[in-house]
């Protein structure tokens, strides 16, 4: 069945694609993440392309867009905002921060200390900030693209299990295929195409897009296979922290967007499966033994998926 709320994803991805050349797998997470209301952590290489997905996204639909690059000195006020005296009426008035937007771009986050990681913390939960003793509520469609380079370690500050499990989804974008990047090439010879981008959907359409996605049905066999995946993580050999209820709900919802995206109106298994590791390995700490020993936690929740018995 052909849904309004799937031509929004197709019109968002072409759109996309335009600028994005061999990301068709990553942009399918990143929408799916999108239209259930998550946030997304891109761990990749400098130089791949996390800006400019994030940027792609928010002309494609017409939204405001703030880039903040996170450094060792930048404060919470950076972020939020702050009250400042005005000579003129002798009063203090609130100017916003950068955080008040459709979309965020927190580029390099674990380069700034955990004081001010943590000033994202409820405006990720609760989609609102609270400054000076004031509740700011945020837009409705308010979306974080955050991300980190996985070298680099000198001048950075990992993020805590509490920051992580914020993100409903992590992922890489990775290096194109080589005739991917001849064309990347191609387009950049006299401006970046990002520069003709054109809105191709509204922030209604997105929203409806939101609801739509959240009655998406899930059956009961399905929800406790969710449980039961996530449930695995805190019991897998050499796991010092598993995932959270958080990660259920995450991963509930995301495979909700992505069957939307589908063009279908229930999940499947494997809606659940595909998205298993970007939304439940990032918040698994594994002991050190096991670090060591070359153990991720992609790779637990890959055998915890194949271990783990589908529906019927």
């Amino acid at each position: 069945m052909s849904l309004p709320e799937q031509e929004v994803f197709r019109k968002l991805a072409r759109n996309i694609e335009t600028v994005m050349k061999g990301q068709a797998g990553a942009l399918r997470k990143l929408l799916a993440a999108f239209a259930s209301g998550g946030h997304v952590l891109l761990e990749d290489y400098p130089g791949t392309g996390k800006t400019t997905l994030a940027k792609a996204l928010a002309r494609s639909i017409g939204a405001t867009f703030k880039r903040v690059q996170f450094t060792p000195d930048l404060l919470p006020s950076d972020i939020l905002g702050m009250s400042v005296f005005d000579q003129r009426d002798h009063a203090f008035h609130f100017h916003p921060g950068p955080i008040f937007t459709n979309i965020l771009l927190a580029d390099e986050i674990n380069r700034a200390s955990p004081r001010t990681q943590s000033a994202l913390l409820e405006a990720m939960a609760e989609g609102q900030v609270s400054i000076e003793g004031q509740s700011y509520r945020l837009e409705e469609l308010f979306f974080v693209i955050a991300t980190q380079n996985p070298v680099e370690f000198r001048g950075t500050y990992p993020l805590p299990e509490a920051q992580m499990d914020r993100f409903a989804l992590q992922f890489s974008l990775g290096y194109v295929a080589p005739e991917e990047e001849v064309a990347i090439l191609a387009a950049q010879v006299e401006r970046h195409p990002i520069d003709a981008l054109a809105p191709c959907v509204s922030r209604d359409d997105v929203l409806a897009m939101r609801r739509r996605a959240a009655s998406v049905r899930m059956s009961d066999e399905l929800k406790r296979y969710v449980v039961d995946l996530v449930g695995a993580t805190r019991a897998a050999p050499g796991v010092q922290l598993g995932a959270s209820p958080r990660a259920s709900l995450a991963l509930m919802k995301a495979a909700q967007a992505l069957a939307l995206l589908d063009g279908r109106e229930f999940v499947t298994p494997e809606d659940v499966q595909e998205l298993a590791v970007p939304v439940v390995a990032h918040r698994m700490v594994v002991d050190p033994q096991a670090r060591f020993a070359g153990v991720t936690t992609a790779a637990l929740v890959e055998e915890i998926v194949k271990k783990v018995p589908v529906p019927a």
